[in-house]
């Protein structure tokens, strides 16, 4: 699995185990929602630490828990 799409893959399980939206974790924490839809959307290729650190902080969850699943340690990305 390539990095980008376990980072989406992880946002749609966050969102639905916490009943949010991208939108609302977004706003939460202190960015505008287009970072993520644009990265879910497959506009940017490449995202940020930062970004998904603020949909962390707007999900009320660590960065440690938004990794904590083995299919980051996948090796497809490289």
């Amino acid at each position: 699995m390539k990095l980008n799409d376990a980072i989406i893959k992880r946002i749609n399980e966050i969102c639905k185990e916490k009943g949010i939206n991208v939108c609302d974790a977004s706003l939460k924490g202190g960015m505008s929602p287009s970072a993520i839809y644009d990265l879910m959307k497959g506009r940017t290729k490449c995202s940020k630490v930062i970004t998904v650190k603020r949909f962390c902080e707007g999900a009320g969850i660590t960065l440690s828990e938004f990794f904590n699943r083995d299919y980051f340690n996948d090796e497809d990305d490289i």
